[in-house]
């Protein structure tokens, strides 16, 4: 780690819910986030994305995650999603959003692991480190 990605190591740590050996784990795993052209990939590649079961009109059961890759980096997100739900404005307004509709808990938390993937992505390919009112800045002032 201190010889290849010395100088991304900071970038997922400055993510409110991410700590240092998640942030090492996200790097070892994206490859340093050089192959990624964007985040659906990622998603794709650490099986969080959605998956109907379903056969010809029927569909049976609820949508799950794929679950078919492995599970080490599935699971350091999930339990990142724990604290991001509590110190990431973004994370937080998503889990509240998502629970208000009527979602399940574990769903509105897979979705937080969706939104902590692509904030990791995002700073990591942009160079600059988390900004809690980074949103707030891009949209137009009246």
């Amino acid at each position: 780690m201190k010889q290849h990605h010395t100088r991304e190591m900071p970038l997922p740590c400055s993510i409110p819910g991410i700590g240092r050996e998640t942030a090492a784990q996200l790097l070892l795993f994206a490859k340093g986030f050089a192959q990624v052209q964007n985040y659906r990939q990622l998603i794709a590649k650490a099986c969080l994305c959605p998956r109907e079961y379903s056969s010809g009109s029927s569909v049976r059961g609820k949508t799950r995650i794929t679950r078919m890759g492995g599970g080490f980096i599935r699971s350091k997100l999930f339990m990142c999603s724990f604290a991001a739900k509590q110190s990431n404005a973004a994370c937080k307004a998503l889990f509240e959003r998502l629970v208000a509709k009527g979602k399940n808990g574990k769903v509105a938390l897979v979705a937080v692991c969706n939104k902590l993937l692509k904030q990791a992505c995002a700073i990591v390919q942009s160079g600059i480190p988390y900004q809690a009112e980074f949103s707030s800045k891009l949209a137009p002032t009246p």
